[in-house]
């Protein structure tokens, strides 16, 4: 099992996908990062040898924006739009829905289980 970014990738997927598993690196980046190191996207993770590994890290250091460093700045990106009080950062303090959905029936992954209405509140009869 290989081990890059401090991420282990599985050896019986093929490279591209394999590289996927580390947060930053999609399938267009994967390929880009495959490319540059000369080596072919399809071939089995497990069969790749250490210098092949050492190709893909050094790209993949080379061009940054992986991992840990990557969810700092998001997460810093965030708080900056909350701190500045901007319309997305409200949306974020709220855990409502920042690019515009609709809310009215939809966005329950971001709001939640419904709050269902309150049972056994009875009208007063005289």
């Amino acid at each position: 099992m290989a081990r890059i970014a401090g991420v282990d990738l599985p050896g019986n997927k093929q490279v591209r996908i394999a590289l996927t598993y580390i947060y930053g690196i999609g399938d267009p980046r994967a390929l880009k990062i495959l490319e540059k190191a000369g080596i072919d996207p399809f071939v089995k993770m497990g069969t790749l040898d250490e210098d092949s590994l050492n190709k893909i890290r050094q790209v993949i250091e080379a061009e940054g924006g992986i991992e840990g460093d990557l969810r700092k700045e998001i997460s810093l990106n965030i708080k900056r739009l909350i701190e500045i009080q901007s319309y997305r950062g409200l949306r974020h303090r709220r855990s409502l829905p920042v690019r515009g959905q609709r809310t009215h029936t939809n966005a329950r992954t971001r709001k939640g289980p419904r709050k269902g209405t309150v049972a056994g509140k009875k009208k007063v009869t005289k």
